[in-house]
């Protein structure tokens, strides 16, 4: 490829450049477990091209991933998805969405590094897989909210049911969404946003 010429490597789209206006950055993570819609709340919000990491599913991982409730699913997260969305002018969150096949927990790690609060989706058929992605949360010290993605065939649940099947404290938010709606996505988003503030204004976010 000759650099001086014609054939140049393309830069960002104008839509893609962080606003000039823009102070202060934030990371998020969206957590939770295989097929809860991780991917699609990334891509349904996010400001600019998401980055995916999606590979096509294979053989090897019958009988090691619980794909129950995503039997159709052709392509997994192997790294993480990342994308970005301004809140106001001056504030923009950066969004990291983790791997959800258990195998490849071990990025989460480095994903959680420096994250300010997190997001858990939960699958109202799968309940179970949220507790060691919340555990881990909470062993790292990452305030959550907990949004709930609808599927046509997931049972609904009154909120203080899943609170108690979830083991949640009192404070923590539980929000439905529909994940594949740029609009629900992001009141999920805001409801993080107004849950960490709350946590600062009391002194419990350091």
């Amino acid at each position: 490829m000759d650099f001086n010429g014609s054939d140049t490597i393309p830069g960002p789209r104008t839509g893609d450049h962080l606003p000039q206006t823009a102070q202060a950055a934030v990371k998020i993570v969206i957590v939770g477990g295989f097929g809860v819609g991780k991917t699609t709340m990334v891509g349904s919000v996010s400001e600019i091209r998401p980055l995916t990491t999606e590979e096509t599913m294979t053989q090897a991982g019958i009988g090691v991933d619980d794909n129950y409730g995503s039997e159709t699913k052709t392509a997994t997260t192997v790294a993480m998805d990342f994308g970005r969305i301004s809140i106001t002018d001056k504030l923009v969150l950066y969004l990291f969405g983790t791997p959800g096949q258990e195998r490849f927990w071990f990025l989460w790690n480095g994903l959680f590094e420096g994250a300010l609060g997190a997001v858990v989706l939960v699958d109202t058929r799968r309940l179970e897989v949220s507790f060691d992605v919340m555990g881990r949360l909470e062993e790292r010290g990452v305030p959550f909210v907990v949004a709930v993605n609808s599927f046509p065939d997931a049972p609904r649940y009154p909120t203080e049911e899943l609170r108690t099947a979830l083991d949640l404290a009192p404070e923590i938010p539980i929000i439905d969404c529909d994940v594949r709606r740029r609009a629900s996505s992001k009141d999920v988003l805001m409801t993080l946003m107004r849950f960490l503030h709350s946590l600062a204004m009391s002194g419990a976010l350091t």
